[in-house]
């Protein structure tokens, strides 16, 4: 027991040190990484913006950072798959807690997320976040775009969320469209993956449609994703929804007919070249799930987009 820790998110002496919790026990922060406000000599930070006020169906998706930090813990530090690497040996990473809100004053969320991400930003080189739903993806573009300059967007969605509004909506589906109006998106490099709705635009974007997605092999799906974004900076953005409902039932406006988590997980593996400066899982809600299916798909989809990053810092 002498090399066993226990709430290693509180006792970690280092960002870079694996964790020995058992499954089962210990502070359930993202992958035991350490519960810390400080940024100094970090590199990537995990975030959750509980938020859910912006939601057109079921709500619930407030939930869904303490949902998907305690599916984490069944990843217990030893090399990840498919990466075969320990993800956190040269990626200093901290989970930086919950985006603190106002429940009584929505209008005033977009302006707090937007100041907290730009705060993390000055700081670390990558923010994953935990949503939420996917309304929050909106003022974070703002704090990325702040950073990087303009991005291409990779969206694995069921909704294309490009209803327009008059730019003050508190609203789930239609950040996309806002996106592109502001220029904070290039509409010509984005890409959406496994559409199964109609919306009256599309705003320039490639869509994948729900049957393509079937039709096509992961690596293929992969290689139209790196083609059409040419190697432009990327913003990384999965709604739960984007999987069918027999794969995370636990989220809002659940779409049938979409891929199965083995296959999307398959297409995340082979976008190692795509040039990710940001990325988000957002729409888990667990008030609907069964057996924790939705939120240890969401834990795993935010474990490969730190594995993408390790692999990254790698090269």
């Amino acid at each position: 027991m002498t090399n066993k820790s226990i709430d290693h998110a509180f006792t970690a002496t280092e960002l870079t040190s694996a964790a020995t919790d058992p499954t089962y026990a210990g502070v359930l922060s993202f992958m035991r990484r350490r519960y810390t406000k400080a940024l100094d000599g970090v590199d990537t930070v995990v975030w959750g913006i509980p938020f859910d006020a912006a939601t057109s169906n079921r709500p619930g998706t407030r939930f869904g950072p303490q949902a998907i930090r305690r599916a984490s813990a069944i990843f217990d530090n030893d090399p990840q798959y498919p990466f075969s690497r320990d993800l956190f040996a040269a990626m200093p990473t901290i989970d930086y807690g919950d985006c603190r809100l106002d429940y009584g004053n929505h209008w005033d969320t977009p302006a707090f997320i937007e100041q907290e991400a730009t705060h993390i930003l000055s700081k670390a080189n990558f923010l994953l976040t935990l949503g939420g739903d996917h309304f929050i993806t909106w003022p974070l573009l703002k704090a990325h775009v702040a950073k990087h300059g303009p991005l291409a967007l990779v969206q694995f969605d069921a909704h294309q969320d490009t209803w327009f509004d008059d730019g003050k909506r508190i609203d789930h589906g239609s950040f996309v469209g806002r996106a592109v109006r502001e220029g904070l998106i290039d509409p010509t490099h984005s890409i959406q993956i496994g559409i199964r709705t109609h919306a009256p635009d599309d705003c320039g974007l490639r869509i994948v449609y729900g049957h393509e997605v079937e039709e096509m092999r992961a690596a293929e799906i992969a290689a139209l994703i790196l083609e059409h974004t040419a190697g432009k900076p990327a913003y990384l953005t999965f709604d739960i929804d984007c999987l069918d409902p027999a794969f995370a039932p636990g989220t809002g406006t659940p779409v049938a007919g979409g891929p199965s988590s083995a296959k999307i997980l398959s297409v995340l593996q082979n976008l190692h070249p795509l040039d990710i400066r940001g990325a988000d899982v957002v729409e888990v809600a667990p008030a609907y799930d069964h057996a924790d299916i939705t939120a240890i798909a969401g834990a795993t989809l935010a474990m490969y987009m730190l594995g993408l990053r390790a692999e990254r810092i790698a090269r």
